[in-house]
């Protein structure tokens, strides 16, 4: 008996068997494991493109969620994002995946300029050999994002200095042909050689056919405020092709006045989204007229008159651009920084006021200030200020403080909101290109 029981010991035919019986449930486990985790990836891949789907279309150029955050005034969720979201996602389940229970987690907010939507996904998928293991499900689960960066929406107050100042011929050969078509322009037959276009119409609204402005006209002579007028007339093109959004970008016009009789804030056209409206109006500004010769001893460009007025224009709290009901307001100045209005306290030219009142002098940019306290940008195009060696109106009173000019036009600027415009340059591309950097200078926003 002792001798059967030490064969059956070291008999081991049989071991090999039994091993590979007793290993067959965790191998086969295994296998199937990774037959499970391969499906539940697969799964997990198209919740995700579903999720991606959801979170991208639910912002879009178009998509409800982007209009309403347009409107609002400030930050917070954007409910109808996060409804459409939903559906976006559901809507994306097919096969398989439309049978699972799916748990969705959607969030779509505004934040300053951003709107940013999150579709979070979380399902339980049943296993078919990871049972072997007493696994039942796989959870699969993960989050898709998407921003959307909403325009700047701004509001434009043109304030154009038409003053006669501005009738100065537009181009160093225009300045030449100025003054060789005035040279003996007047009764005595003196030699003027005049480079500015007075515009002169009687009291009565009578034109002055003989005047230096329908000189300029006949002789086909571009002046400063001719090509200001057409360039604004350009800009509004500029601005259409730029807006992403209709109504991106509104536009109003001024002008110092029509004559110098009413010489005020002259508004040209309304705020207005329609830019083919206010190109119209704009193409017809003209320069300020005068009755006659040294009216009202050339007290005609008042900028702190101007400046002070068009603030009373912005009739809506200046905001961040962040949408419709948010907008910048920008007052988008051209000018050639040189005043000359009754100003008996506080010029700030080197030889003071002339006569006591007359105040000659470059801006004074306290009025500037007051408009920028307000939150309200200044865009200057600061149009050179033509010296004129051989008059003595301007080398008394302009000359002394003629290095000063640009510098103060660039202080009444808002930051990076400035450009100075030769006669040697394009008035028409300084604008495009004042406004362009406008409008693609990043917001701030708290």
């Amino acid at each position: 008996m002792k001798k059967l029981a030490r064969r059956l010991a070291a008999d081991r035919s049989g071991n090999f068997g039994i091993m590979t019986a007793l290993l067959a449930v965790p191998l086969l486990g295994s296998a199937g494991m990774a037959i499970d985790f391969a499906h539940a990836l697969s799964l997990r891949t198209q919740l995700y493109a579903a999720a991606d789907a959801a979170a991208v279309g639910a912002i879009s150029e178009k998509s409800p969620a982007v209009a309403k955050a347009m409107t609002m005034q400030g930050d917070g969720t954007i409910t109808v994002g996060s409804e459409d979201a939903r559906k976006l996602f559901m809507g994306q389940m097919a096969g398989e995946a439309s049978e699972l229970a799916v748990d969705v987690e959607v969030n779509v907010t505004k934040t300053g300029t951003v709107i940013e939507s999150r579709v979070a996904f979380s399902a339980a998928m049943s296993t078919t050999f990871m049972q072997l293991l007493g696994r039942e499900s796989v959870t699969v689960g993960g989050a898709a994002t998407a921003r959307y960066q909403t325009p700047s929406y701004m509001d434009f107050y043109m304030l154009l200095d038409n003053t006669p100042s501005m009738g100065v011929a537009a181009t160093i050969e225009a300045i030449e042909n100025m003054k060789n078509a005035t040279r003996f322009g007047n009764a005595k037959g003196k030699d003027v050689k005049c480079a500015f276009a007075c515009h002169i119409v009687s009291e009565q609204g009578v034109e002055d056919k003989n005047s230096y402005y329908n000189v300029a006209l006949n002789n086909n002579i571009p002046i400063r405020i001719d090509v200001v007028a057409q360039a604004t007339k350009a800009l509004m093109e500029t601005a259409e092709q730029t807006q992403t959004v209709k109504g991106q970008f509104r536009m109003a016009a001024y002008t110092f006045g029509k004559t110098a009789q009413d010489a005020q804030l002259f508004k040209v056209a309304e705020l207005d989204e329609n830019l083919s409206t206010i190109a119209s109006a704009t193409e017809k500004i003209k320069l300020m007229s005068i009755p006659y010769q040294n009216y009202n001893d050339d007290q005609q460009t008042s900028f702190d008159d101007a400046l002070t007025k068009i603030e009373k224009e912005i009739k809506e709290i200046p905001g961040q651009g962040t949408s419709s009901a948010d907008r910048q307001k920008i007052v988008f100045f051209v000018s050639d920084g040189v005043g000359d209005s009754y100003k008996p306290h506080g010029c700030t030219s080197p030889k003071g006021a002339r006569n006591g009142t007359r105040c000659i002098e470059p801006i004074d940019t306290k009025f500037c200030e007051d408009l920028k306290k307000k939150n309200i940008k200044i865009a200057v195009l600061y149009t050179t200020y033509l010296p004129l060696e051989d008059n003595n109106f301007w080398k008394d009173w302009v000359k002394p403080f003629d290095g000063s000019i640009a510098a103060r036009m660039q202080e009444c600027a808002s930051p990076g909101f400035f450009f100075k415009v030769s006669l040697t340059q394009g008035i028409e591309t300084a604008m495009k290109a004042l406004f362009e950097k406008i409008v693609s200078t990043p917001r701030l926003t708290s």
